[in-house]
């Protein structure tokens, strides 16, 4: 009888059919490469609203740099009004800097410049709306500057609210109180010096094409605006 030969069950060459190699495996090295960007693991580490962790800090960032600049600017204000009406007697002026500069105490019921004497309610009323647009907007804030601005007008406008509540003769018709001169200008306060910042950092911003979320404007938008305005 002739003995027919027996190939080894762990022969590689003839384990798997001839041309066929064998299949690799799908399965991840790595449990934590198993993720992938579409996965609902990844999707919950994204916030709801699509704005990242660092996003949301830095807002938060320019939002403190806000209410702390406003802060200081309504404290000061008050405070210098405070001081002005017990140190300094209305026309009698004080120079403090030869003629350049001097505290001059009167009560003002008009907007900048005395204007709008007989309007004090309704100055108080668009001065009060300013002010809940600032806070409302200050929730958009990307910027330093911008920060900045917007803690300078709120301070600035709020320093000036309050004096128009609580002030003489009555709430909503109260005068605000100034001391501040130089020449040729107009008596005004801290609040006032504010405001005129602020409306000035605000034309900086805008100049150099930063937006109120801190993003750079495209500097072909920034001349055809320039060419239109």
């Amino acid at each position: 009888m002739q003995r027919t030969r027996r190939t080894p069950l762990s022969d590689p060459d003839t384990s798997h059919p001839a041309g066929d190699t064998p299949a690799e495996s799908t399965e991840p090295a790595d449990p934590a490469s198993a993720g992938s960007p579409s996965s609902p693991a990844s999707a919950d580490a994204v916030p709801a609203d699509g704005q990242s962790a660092p996003a949301r800090r830095t807002s938060w960032k320019w939002m403190v740099l806000f209410g702390v600049i406003g802060a200081l600017i309504l404290v000061l204000d008050q405070v210098t009004k405070a001081l002005a009406l017990e140190h300094l007697t209305p026309g009698e002026p004080v120079n403090v800097i030869g003629s350049f500069l001097k505290f001059n105490l009167i009560r003002n019921s008009g907007a900048a410049f005395s204007l709008g004497s007989g309007y004090t309610p309704y100055i108080s009323a668009i001065q009060i709306i300013v002010a809940l647009g600032v806070v409302y907007l200050s929730r958009r804030l990307g910027s330093a500057g911008w920060a900045v601005a917007f803690g300078l007008l709120f301070g600035g406008a709020l320093g000036n609210i309050l004096d128009r509540i609580f002030r003489e003769p009555a709430p909503f018709h109260g005068h605000v109180v100034d001391f501040l001169q130089t020449p040729h200008w107009a008596i005004f306060n801290v609040a006032d010096m504010a405001v005129t910042s602020a409306a000035a950092l605000l034309v900086i911003q805008t100049l150099r094409g930063v937006r109120l979320d801190g993003t750079k404007e495209p500097k072909p938008e920034r001349a055809q605006r320039a060419k239109n305005g």
